[in-house]
């Protein structure tokens, strides 16, 4: 059965001020750490085999300047994990995440996460596009969707939202982010296994490096937001 969750610590304006202050202290610590510690935040909650295996997508970007891949264990079976997953993006579900941090200027992402499974977002097919904020915003385009195990997102132009080309080098500009859901615990729970992998030009690398810490203190908090609302609880303020 899959669980709805109604409020959370982030509710009101004290809620949100705070979720500011939290994930805006986060972003910090991760970027000023982040010369020292990037190998373990890449691989933040995944196992060594789990960080070997090939998934679904890597071929998009065959040979990534940065990588990342995170996990976390989930207390259900992969049907209901995907019910939250399949339903993210902005104007959609939401990412799970520190939306009052996102939807601040300069960024207004205008995101809002769903505490519920919403039925009418329940289906995704292979091109259907997927906003990280409105307008002419970074945003994604269904690669490979397969219920309840597999959702392959390749990076898309922000301008004429077509997919990047996959790659020639890896100074060439695309990114994937790939979703493996994979049953555990005698099928009562899931490993939800999320992996990023991008290359870009030599002049972007000052950018994309932050981007990479910003990345994981966001991804940080979704996979527990992800969590929390499959097993029925509220979001904690601060999860480890």
């Amino acid at each position: 059965m899959v669980r709805n969750v109604s409020g959370g610590w982030q509710d009101g304006l004290s809620g949100k001020v705070l979720e500011v202050i939290v994930g805006g202290a986060e972003i910090a610590a991760v970027t000023i750490t982040a010369p020292f510690l990037r190998h373990s935040y890449n691989r933040w909650g995944a196992t060594a085999a789990e960080i070997a295996s090939a998934m679904p997508g890597d071929d998009l970007v065959p040979r990534p300047k940065i990588t990342s891949t995170r996990a976390i264990t989930v207390g259900a079976p992969p049907e209901e994990v995907w019910s939250w997953v399949v339903q993210i993006g902005q104007g959609r579900g939401g990412f799970y995440s520190f939306d009052a941090l996102e939807n601040m200027y300069p960024l207004r992402c205008d995101i809002h996460s769903a505490d519920r499974i919403l039925p009418q977002l329940q289906e995704l097919h292979a091109g259907d596009l997927i906003l990280l904020a409105p307008a002419e915003a970074p945003c994604f385009r269904v690669a490979t969707v397969e219920p309840p195990r597999v959702l392959v997102l390749a990076g898309a132009d922000p301008k004429s939202r077509a997919v990047w080309p996959v790659p020639a080098t890896p100074d060439e500009l695309a990114n994937v982010w790939q979703w493996v859901l994979l049953p555990a615990a005698g099928g009562r729970g899931t490993r939800l296994v999320v992996r990023q992998r991008y290359c870009y030009p030599r002049r972007q690398a000052a950018l994309w490096h932050f981007v990479e810490a910003v990345s994981f203190v966001m991804e940080h908090r979704m996979l527990h937001g992800i969590k929390a609302r499959t097993e029925g609880r509220r979001p904690a303020l601060l999860a480890t």
